[in-house]
This record gives structure tokens, C-alpha cells and sequence, in this order.
């Protein structure tokens, strides 16, 4: 079945009953789906937005452990997320990376504590280690960061943890999910849980937002993945629910590759009020992250706070030379962590909030899964489909997620963006050699070309051109103001492709425009 959006609405049409039924296309519901279609379970998927259009595409764009989550004395969690960062690398090269992360140290006790601390790290990854952490010299740690500040380094220390690129990877999953015979929908909106007179879920009821046309749903399982909007759909099974979730804000800034040096990140483990901050090579820029800072509420678009962007901007003048200051920041972006929260919890304090993923299976068999980190999707998505079987009385199949090849499996380096297509990448430049007009740059500081925007209307499922800005390609988080430059001509080209008017055109440049002024200063 191709990766579009009639061919899943025909396929929902014609299927009287599932066997799973997913609720939520970010990270952990993307993974649901490739576990239980690869198990051949009938299985469907929709999604209110875009695939990863919430948190799952403003991570930290790290696939790793959690050294933090070590000093918190969580090693359990950490060994775990050190296994799947170790499967990702190997299912889907094309989208993850090995990376060098340095981390400067100006006291002797700092860094031979840091030390410590990371060989144990690289210990419980056991075998599936990535790289072996080291002491740097002052003169190795200024020629790997040459922007760093000075006075007082005595030396650092270089360990190595993964880096992917979060939507891509998303698609991904929902492409290999299709591949395996489940059925993926965005902009598919639940409105309903229904249930038998006993009180028992027997499917959903949902909106296609293209059409407006309402669809009722028969599945054995039903499964909430929605991150922070889990409590959402609780409240569609029981009125009453009290939220389950707290969100916890992580903001991001992006900036020139030329503030941090040349292809290693930085890491400071303490900064001014505990946290850790990254400075991460990603997509020819450096991406500065992240914050924590506990909300009340929760949106789809949420905007990084301005005391977020102060202490991300000051933490950095605090460590490197010539920092960069709010005139050099290109797009700023923040995502929500749905951190599983217990209902008394009132302190503002997101320490004391569990990583860890929670599942949980209501008195009418919905079932929950809520919390976790994008590191840890597959096994939490085998969890889930675990449970769901039992709960559902499918016939058990085994989990084959441990070495399934998720599409754009390839071991081939490409270069710059064209890496994270993968094995994409040749058909893409197939269009090209088919017209050639279609190799034409969409910006001329930029290497995406015209051709991806076909690529991505045939066969990715886009809906929109934020669909292609943000999460095909990832101008938005680049450099915002230059994506609004190429937004006219995206909308152009998709609406070729879509059969859409020049209203569509001019109403979707408006849309995108305003959405701009949220990933900018």
C-alpha cells in the first residue's frame, strides 16, 4: 500500500474490524505500530496532527542513555535506553549517528567525578557500546572546541552517544508500519471511545479533517499514545478522569555551526540551576538545549519562554568565547515531555517526576501508555503490544522489533541532508534525472530542491507545507525566516501535486507565516 493519505481512508473503509487500534502518531504510537503490524495483528493508526508534530519533533535530536537520569541514581532506565540506543543504530543507520560529546572541565574533582561517572556509563551499554569516554588534555579540548572559554580549563573529558533526527525517524516508523500491513492517518481527529453495553471499548469514533466526513471504528484493542494529550482521550473514556500527565517544557535554540567549533557537541553536566545543557552539531547548525521547566497546561505549539532563551544564551556566554546572543539565534523551538506525574503531585519540582514510561489499562480496556523517552519507543511499544494482547485475547505472536530494518535502511553515508532519506535518496534523484527542473535549489543558502517537495506529496504523506517545512525537511528548526522564504513556491509545487487551487496556495503562505513567528525572535 503506498504512503498516502487516500490509499489509508480507502483501507479504512473496506476493514470492518482491527485487532489494534492506535491513538496518537508521535514516537511511542508510530512504535505501537510497527510492533503490532509486524506481529500480523490488523492494525490502525490516526493521528490529530502530523506524525511528530508535537514533542517527537523537538527533542534534543539525542538517541542516548541519559547520563543525568545516572546521577539521579536511575541506572535501570539507563541500561534499558543503552540497549535501544544500540538497536536504532542498528535498524536504522540512515537516521542515527554516532557523535562525539566534550565536556570542559575547571576543577580536578569535576572532572575526574564526570569521569567516573561515564565510564560507568559505557560499562552497561556492554556490548552494544558506541565508543570508549576518555581524559582530554587542555590542548585536546580546545582543538576539539575551539570556542570554548580559557581560563582555568584544565582538560575534559570526550565520551560518544547517538544523534538522530527525530521526525524523520517518526516517518520512518510509519512508513515500515504500512510496509508491514497496518494502516497510518494524519489529521484524523478521535472524537469518541465507543463501548457495549457492558462498559467495554469496542473501537473509536474519528473525523477526517480533509473531508469532514466522520468514521465509527470496530477494534479488539484500543491504545492511547497520545503523549500530553493522554489525559484528552481519558477524559473521552471517563468524564471525570484527573490528568495523569504534567508536561514539562524543553526549549531549544539554533544556531551557526561557527559558535561551537568543529563536528563534536558540547556538553556542560552542571549549569547554573542543575540542569545539563547540550551544544549539538545537527544539520550543519548547532542546536543549544534544553530546559525543564514544569507547565500546567498543554498545547500543540508551544513557545519557548523567555527566561528559557536567557538562561540557554547565558549559560553558553558562560563557556564559550564570542557566545552567541539573540540577534544570531535562527529558529527557536520547545517541545513537552509528558512526564507520568502521580494525581497528588503538586510540587513544581519536575525532579521528583518519573522518565520512566507507565502503562495502564482502564476498568473499559483502554489502555495507556504515558511518560518514557524517544530513546526507549520500541520497547515500550512492545510492552504495549504485550499487553494488549492479553488484555485483548489476540493469539500471541513474538516481538520482532529487535532486528527489523525500518525503511531507509541503509549503511551508505550520504551527503549533508541527503543522509537521513537513506535509501530514498536514489528514487528522489530519480524525479531529477525524470525532470530537471526539478534539481533547482528552493533556497539559494540551502541544499533542499524541488524535488523533495514532490517526493514528499507522493509518497510521505504531507498534508500541508508546514507538513514538509518543519518535519519532511527540517528548515523550520534551521533557520525560520529563510523556510518562510520558500514557503510560496512549496505551496505551489504541492498544490500541483495535491490538486489543490490557488486559494489552497495563498491560504496555506498565511498559515505557515504565522506559524514562523513562534520559531522566531
Amino acid at each position: 500500500m503506498k504512503f498516502t493519505r487516500s490509499e489509508a481512508i480507502k483501507s479504512i473503509e473496506s476493514t470492518p474490524k482491527w485487532d489494534i487500534t492506535i491513538i496518537g502518531g508521535g514516537a511511542t504510537g508510530l512504535g505501537i505500530a510497527v510492533d503490532a503490524a509486524s506481529r500480523g495483528y490488523k492494525t490502525l493508526l490516526v493521528e490529530k496532527y502530523d506524525f511528530a508534530k508535537g514533542t517527537s519533533s523537538k527533542s534534543t535530536k539525542l538517541v542516548h542513555g541519559g547520563v543525568r537520569y545516572l546521577a539521579n541514581g536511575d541506572v535501570k532506565l539507563v541500561m534499558s535506553a543503552l540497549k535501544e540506543r544500540g538497536l536504532i543504530f542498528k535498524n536504522a543507520p540512515h537516521v542515527s549517528f554516532v557523535q562525539s560529546f566534550v565536556i570542559p572541565s575547571y576543577s580536578l574533582f569535576g572532572k575526574m567525578k564526570f569521569l567516573i561517572g561515564l565510564k560507568l556509563y559505557d560499562w552497561l551499554a556492554g556490548k552494544l557500546r558506541i565508543g570508549k569516554s576518555t581524559l582530554l588534555s587542555k590542548s585536546e579540548v580546545i582543538e576539539k572546541l575551539p570556542k570554548v572559554k580559557q581560563k582555568n580549563l584544565i582538560g575534559g573529558i570526550q565520551y560518544f552517544d547517538g544523534q538522530f533526527d527525530d521526525a524523520r525517524l517518526a516517518l520512518n516508523l510509519g512508513q515500515t508500519a504500512v510496509e508491514n500491513g497496518a494502516v497510518v492517518l494524519n489529521y484524523a481527529e478521535v472524537s469518541a471511545i465507543t463501548k457495549d453495553t457492558s462498559g467495554n471499548v469496542t473501537g473509536i469514533e474519528f473525523i477526517d479533517k480533509d473531508s469532514n466526513k466522520r468514521y465509527a471504528i470496530k477494534s479488539k484493542a484500543v491504545i492511547n499514545a497520545t503523549g500530553i494529550f493522554v489525559d484528552d482521550i481519558l477524559k473521552l473514556d471517563v468524564s471525570a478522569h484527573k490528568n495523569l500527565v504534567r508536561p514539562s517544557q524543553g526549549a531549544h535554540i539554533v544556531i551557526d555551526k561557527k559558535f561551537l567549533g568543529n563536528i563534536d557537541a558540547l556538553m556542560i553536566p552542571e549549569t547554573s540551576d542543575g540542569r545539563v545543557l547540550f551544544g549539538v552539531p545537527w544539520h550543519d547548525k548547532v542546536l543549544l538545549g534544553t530546559t525543564d521547566t514544569p507547565l500546567n497546561a498543554h498545547q500543540i505549539e508551544p513557545r519557548p519562554l523567555e527566561e528559557e532563551i536567557e538562561f540557554i544564551l547565558s549559560t553558553a556566554d558562560a563557556y564559550l568565547d564570542n557566545a552567541p546572543t539573540r540577534k544570531d539565534v535562527l529558529s527557536v523551538f520547545a517541545g513537552l515531555r509528558p512526564l507520568a506525574a502521580p494525581t497528588d503531585n503538586d510540587s513544581n519540582s519536575t525532579k521528583e517526576i518519573s522518565r520512566d514510561h507507565k502503562l495502564i489499562t482502564s476498568i473499559s480496556g483502554l489502555i495507556t501508555i504515558t511518560g518514557g523517552k524517544w530513546t526507549t519507543y520500541r520497547k515500550m511499544a512492545e510492552e504495549t503490544v504485550d499487553l494488549a494482547i492479553s488484555k485483548a485475547g489476540l493469539i500471541p505472536q513474538p516481538c520482532r522489533t529487535t532486528t527489523l530494518q525500518i525503511h531507509g535502511y541503509s549503511t551508505e553515508r550520504r551527503e549533508g541532508h541527503w543522509q537521513v532519506y537513506g535509501s530514498d535518496t536514489d528514487e528522489i534523484q530519480k524525479l531529477v534525472k525524470e525532470n530537471p527542473a526539478l534539481g533547482a535549489k528552493l533556497h539559494q543558502n540551502y541544499n533542499f530542491i524541488e524535488a523533495e517537495v514532490v517526493w514528499a506529496s507522493r509518497n510521505e504523506m504531507v498534508y500541508n507545507i508546514e507538513d514538509f517545512l518543519a518535519r519532511r525537511i527540517r528548515f523550520l528548526l534551521l533557520d525560520a525566516k529563510a523556510s518562510l522564504e520558500v514557503a510560496p513556491r512549496v505551496a505551489q509545487l504541492m498544490a500541483a501535486e495535491l490538486q489543490k487551487d490557488e486559494n489552497w496556495i495563498n491560504a496555506q503562505t498565511e498559515a505557515y507565516s504565522a506559524l514562523v513567528k513562534n520559531y522566531t525572535l
